[in-house]
């Protein structure tokens, strides 16, 4: 069977991945992708606060979760080293982190920064001093800020709610906040901030955004209530968090450039096993559903609260469709890769209600749009999403990840069903949240 050429070369700074697939090219085995990112951040967080030991199996190795790692440890958390085996944290207890003698760098992770400071928010008397990379200190951290100085947090910020920022611990009073947006990072930084106040603190959101924290706060004994009906959580604090043992299943993010991979290139079939389908993050699998993808969960189990399954894809002439509204928050991440799906699909597909690309690593919308287009697909920008038309063939050529690892890959997998060669610039920022995705795209491929 012909076989892609596949090479990742290094220069002083960066690096490139250079694809060059075969005229005939299918894509065949079975994967194990790495944990799922959300869950791990969620995981050391919580352990690093509760009170005693708690063990984590599967943890993502990728730099985001070391920056939570990290953080943590300067605040007086132990953590023993990273592994994807055993990880085990040593929590020092709610309200008794230390107050750090640098600044805590977040690097490029956002989640890192928005839950971090609901928790530092709430510990009085305490000064915090937080910071990341260079993308990182361009996002809006207002979404968090606005709600945590409604509790009575003292947080000081560059113009526009940008970091650095600087914390100063206070006694928080329990809020109802009612979020503008559909967005995880806001409703968990909140009720972690709600986890000290006294009293209930409740979010609620114009769609359910992911549950990982309400399931893992309740996990680790917090008093947690939800009411899907208003897309409602609230917490009652102050709360007791005790050590507990959390597996993290693999990250269906991860597992999306596999589905969409094995949907667009002929001939076909791939399983990714071990993969979290918790019904608040599978928005991927109902748009490729609705694409006409021929995918089956396989071997459906429930792991440590959260539900798994093995997902087997298989070639299929795709479908246009229009990805919109409520399902938006639940594939909010997956958007860069589906955008690939869509080039490769009968029809006209519509992406809309998903300005919240612009403030992620890059402006998604329009890295994706301008690079994908250089590549000779049919992508309209708008204002709040993505206009494709599918069916037109891609020439590989030169495109740039814009240090976004959704970018990086989605673009990989583009260059998989391209013309020619296709080197992606600026492509070790998958080791973001996916180290090990060049050699499982060679493994796939059958280049190793």
């Amino acid at each position: 069977m012909p076989t892609a050429t596949i090479t990742l070369d290094l220069t002083e700074h960066h690096q490139s991945l250079t694809i060059c697939p075969p005229e005939a090219l299918a894509l065949q085995g079975q994967i194990q992708i790495p944990g799922d990112k959300s869950m791990s951040h969620r995981a050391l967080m919580l352990g690093a606060i509760a009170q005693g030991e708690t063990r984590i199996q599967g943890l993502l190795l990728g730099e985001d979760p070391r920056s939570t790692a990290n953080c943590f440890r300067a605040m007086g958390a132990t953590i023993s080293e990273l592994s994807t085996d055993w990880v085990t944290v040593q929590g020092i207890g709610l309200g008794q982190l230390l107050e750090p003698a640098d600044v805590l760098d977040s690097g490029n992770s956002g989640t890192t920064m928005r839950l971090m400071l609901g928790i530092l928010a709430s510990h009085p008397g305490r000064f915090f001093t937080v910071t990341g990379d260079r993308s990182l200190r361009s996002r809006p951290m207002s979404r968090v800020i606005q709600p945590l100085q409604q509790m009575g947090a003292h947080i000081w910020h560059r113009t526009g709610g940008l970091a650095p920022l600087a914390i100063q611990g206070q006694v928080l009073k329990p809020i109802h906040y009612r979020s503008p947006i559909a967005s995880a990072q806001v409703k968990s930084c909140v009720l972690l901030a709600g986890l000290m106040a006294d009293g209930r603190t409740t979010v609620t959101e114009p769609a359910l955004s992911r549950d990982h924290s309400e399931r893992m706060l309740r996990a680790f004994g917090a008093e947690v209530a939800v009411d899907p009906d208003t897309c409602s959580a609230t917490v009652t604090g102050p709360a007791t968090l005790t050590g507990q043992t959390v597996v993290v299943p693999g990250d269906i993010s991860s597992a999306a450039f596999w589905l969409v991979a094995g949907a667009i290139v002929p001939g076909s079939e791939v399983v990714v096993e071990n993969v979290g389908v918790n019904p608040t993050r599978t928005g991927v699998l109902d748009a490729l559903v609705a694409m006409e993808a021929d995918i089956t969960l396989e071997n459906q189990r429930t792991v440590a609260g959260e539900p798994v399954a093995d997902i087997r894809v298989r070639h299929s002439q795709l479908k246009a469709c229009t990805i919109s509204g409520d399902l938006i928050p639940r594939l909010i991440d997956e958007i860069p890769v589906l955008a690939v799906a869509a080039v490769f699909a009968r029809g006209t597909t519509v992406v809309r209600d998903a300005a919240e690309l612009r403030v992620k690593e890059s402006d998604r919308l329009t890295v994706m749009a301008t690079q994908l287009q250089r590549m000779g697909a049919q992508v309209t920008e708008l204002p709040d999403g993505l206009e494709i038309v599918g069916g037109t063939p891609l020439t590989g050529t030169e495109v740039d990840s814009f240090t976004d690892h959704r970018i990086a890959m989605s673009l990989a997998i583009a260059a998989l069903m391209a013309t020619g060669t296709t080197t992606i610039q600026r492509a070790e920022a998958a080791a973001i949240s996916y180290p090990g995705f060049t050699q499982t795209l060679q493994q796939i491929c059958g280049t190793i």
